[in-house]
Parts: structure tokens; C-alpha cells; sequence
């Protein structure tokens, strides 16, 4: 990912954050020769003793698995907004995007182990139900669960690098910065608030 410098981000902690709260990602990697995609939810194992995995799993019926080896990429996008050049109220200026991404690179591995195969489905059915105030849970008891488990294909990522962009503005003058937050709050739409926010607490000014 091209990354400028005013914009990278290598704090793995705040990108592993921003996987957790962002885990939809793509999962792209070459398929006879040709760039192949998966949108998929990830579960992100973080470890001391390596850089960390992501966990996940997806339709047998998708042939995507079939090809899925050596290195490949997971992005999980986050919020963005269209920045217009006349929230600046200068001159020569031009429009841009605003937005935060983090890119994952690693080794994949699919897993034939059933037990193991239950555990991320069972993990990830705790992990998006955990907000809920009546959790669901996954009774891995059940016979029908065990037959499900034969149209998914499970897989591990040995993470390798972590790419972040915090694409913000932080090119620009801090009284630019603080007209683009002000005109984003104006705005209705969750993306333009979520960068309002975050372009706001590199000036120091969340609240």
C-alpha cells in the first residue's frame, strides 16, 4: 500500500484495535493465475511470542479455498470521507479523501482438523454476539452443527507484516485540519463522523 509519511501508522497494537473493531476484511490472493476476493469476518489471535493470526473460514462452495497457499492479503477498510477543497477557504487548493486502512500480510494454512474447524466458528459466533444483551450461543452438541461443518472451509493466517494508513489531513496546517473536522460534523452519515473524530483526536480536541 502506498503510504506517505505524514500518513503511516506502526503502532501494532492501535492496527491490531482497528482489526478488531473493522474484522470484515478481503482476502485476496491469486486464483489460475488471476487476483481472486473474499469478503469474509476474521477473528485476530494476538501473541507474544509472534506477530499474531488471523482465523477465519468460508463456503466450501466458494472455490476460492481451493487455491489458497503461500502469502496472501487481508484489507480491512474503515471509515473515509470526501474532503472539498472549500472547507480550507483558501485558494489553490483541491479535493481529497480522507480515510484509515490497515493491510495484512501473511502465510495462510486451510484446517482439516474438525475440532478446530468447530472452535473458529464457535469463537466467532461469541465474538459478534458479545455486544448483544442476550448473547447467542453456539450449541456444538448438536448434530446438525457437525453436518454444517462439512460445507465450510476453515483457514489460519501467520501474520507477517502490518501495513496502516491514517489518511487525516496531517499534511495540512492544523487550522485546516480544525475547518475539516467542523464541516464533517456538519454533515449526517457515520464515515464523515468517525473521521471528524479521529481527525479531531490527532489535534487533541475529542471530546
Amino acid at each position: 500500500m502506498y503510504i506517505p509519511k505524514a500518513f503511516v501508522e506502526t503502532d501494532t497494537e492501535k492496527l491490531f484495535d482497528f482489526i478488531e473493531a473493522n474484522s470484515f476484511g478481503i482476502l485476496f490472493s491469486q486464483r489460475n493465475g488471476q487476483p481472486y476476493a473474499t469478503h469474509l469476518p476474521f477473528l485476530l489471535e494476538r501473541s507474544s511470542e509472534s506477530t499474531g493470526w488471523l482465523w477465519g473460514h468460508m463456503a466450501r462452495a466458494n472455490p476460492h479455498w481451493h487455491d489458497l497457499e503461500g502469502e496472501v492479503l487481508v484489507v480491512f477498510p474503515g471509515p473515509h470521507a470526501y474532503i472539498s477543497p472549500a472547507w480550507y477557504e483558501e485558494d489553490q487548493t483541491v479535493p481529497t479523501w480522507n480515510y484509515v486502512a490497515v493491510h495484512v500480510y501473511g502465510q495462510i494454512s486451510l484446517i482439516d482438523d474438525d475440532e478446530q474447524l468447530l472452535k473458529i466458528v464457535e469463537e466467532s459466533a461469541k465474538f459478534y454476539e458479545a455486544a448483544r444483551p442476550a448473547p447467542w450461543t453456539l450449541d456444538t452438541a448438536q448434530e446438525y452443527i457437525h453436518k454444517l461443518l462439512k460445507g465450510i472451509a476453515g483457514f489460519k493466517i501467520e501474520i507477517t507484516r502490518l501495513e496502516g494508513k491514517w489518511k487525516l489531513n496531517q499534511n495540512h496546517s492544523s487550522i485546516r485540519q480544525e475547518k475539516v473536522v467542523n464541516a464533517l460534523r456538519q454533515l449526517p452519515g457515520q464515515n464523515s463522523q468517525e473521521i471528524a473524530q479521529l481527525m479531531a483526536g490527532n489535534l487533541g480536541q475529542n471530546r
